[in-house]
């Protein structure tokens, strides 16, 4: 079985390289833009769409041009890349995948990406129109490298990310069956009797940040203070993220050790969020990236995640006697069924539903 990872590295380019990294950053942004808006409006004036081809030999041309030569100081495939951006971002609208392209901002894009002709030699990576960068290497680069992509985050850090790829045999997890309830007030409820405390950690984190917005508020722009105001809002975010992503991962590799089948919810967050008063909670708890990590992992792994349907009422539904109660409401966090009177926690009820409606339409497939 091919797999493919994306393996994260953090580098320390000197002033030298910085330098010649936000050459790269600038001028991929501005091709990218240059060629949304050629698209654009080669469409309002033909009704057709310029290919990727004609907006690649675009590229060539505004190299030419004395006004746009200095483009030369970018790698070429770099700018190429952009353009391919492009042409993907239209296909996903098309295809309904993302919304209609929008123009990249310097504050929003500092992102480049090498096709080919990156190198590894010791400690340091070789990019092209940079130079040879200091990396930190925190564990070893398997398979075949394919494209490498550098990126600059608001807190002024440097990363990588190798895409590899690589061969596995296909592994058989011979591990027991468990369905999982995703909640607010416990993170993860599995039906075989366990919960996951919820984080919080946006609740942890919230008052240091509202402080710091208003300080950046109040700020003048362009100013030093700014700046600096800039860079601790963007320190605490950054904090909020890793330890998101920290906890998401180290929970979806725990459940994907254990268990070789997962029942989940179909989930819709974009619906949920709908709820003005839940929408916050459910934004930081990070379900939809868990669920894909859950896929992903358990595939690797030899397991399988399997996706009820949206409208199953799983926590409504007795899991005794199957009678589903209409009138529970979310805050009967303990209800007693009124066709076979048994007592059920809603948590633990919804994940053993979850279970059983899972492993039914895992065998019908």
């Amino acid at each position: 079985m091919e797999i493919q990872m994306g393996m994260k590295y953090r580098i320390y380019p000197n002033q030298t390289e910085k330098a010649c990294l936000a050459v790269q950053f600038g001028h991929a942004r501005f091709v990218y833009n240059s060629t949304l808006a050629a698209r654009k409006n080669h469409f309002e004036s033909t009704g057709k769409t310029l290919s990727k081809f004609d907006c690649n030999k675009r590229i060539t041309e505004l190299k030419k041009d004395e006004n746009f030569s200095w483009l030369k100081q970018a790698d070429s495939q770099v700018l190429q890349q952009k353009s391919a951006d492009v042409d993907t971002a239209y296909r996903r609208f098309f295809k309904h995948l993302g919304g209609y392209p929008t123009f990249k901002r310097k504050s929003n894009d500092q992102k480049i990406r090498y096709p080919q002709r990156v190198r590894f030699v010791g400690n340091k990576t070789y990019l092209p129109k940079v130079g040879f960068v200091k990396t930190k290497f925190h564990r070893p680069l398997i398979g075949i490298q394919k494209s490498v992509t550098v990126s600059k985050t608001k807190t002024n850090k440097y990363f990588i990310s190798v895409l590899c790829v690589y061969e596995i045999n296909q592994p058989v997890h011979k591990g027991p069956a468990v369905g999982i309830d995703l909640g607010l007030k416990d993170f993860l409820i599995t039906s075989d009797g366990t919960k996951t405390k919820h984080p919080k950690l946006l609740k942890t984190k919230e008052i240091r940040i509202k402080r710091a917005q208003k300080s950046l508020s109040k700020k003048l722009k362009g100013s030093n203070n700014r700046t600096k105001a800039r860079l601790k809002l963007a320190i605490l975010h950054e904090k909020l993220t890793n330890a998101r992503k920290d906890f998401l991962n180290k929970e979806s590799f725990r459940l994907t050790a254990k268990y070789s089948f997962i029942g989940t919810e179909s989930l819709k967050i974009n619906n949920m969020v709908k709820n003005h008063c839940l929408a916050k909670a459910i934004l930081d708890s990070g379900w939809g990236e868990f669920v894909r990590q859950l896929e992903y992992k358990s595939t690797w792994k030899g397991g399988q995640v399997f996706k009820i349907g949206t409208f199953f009422p799983s926590s409504k539904t007795c899991n005794k006697c199957k009678h589903i109660n209409h009138d529970l409401k979310l805050s009967d966090r303990i209800w007693t069924c009124p066709g076979c009177k048994s007592v059920l926690d809603r948590d633990f009820n919804a994940a053993e539903n979850i279970l059983e409606e899972a492993t039914a339409g895992a065998a019908e497939i």
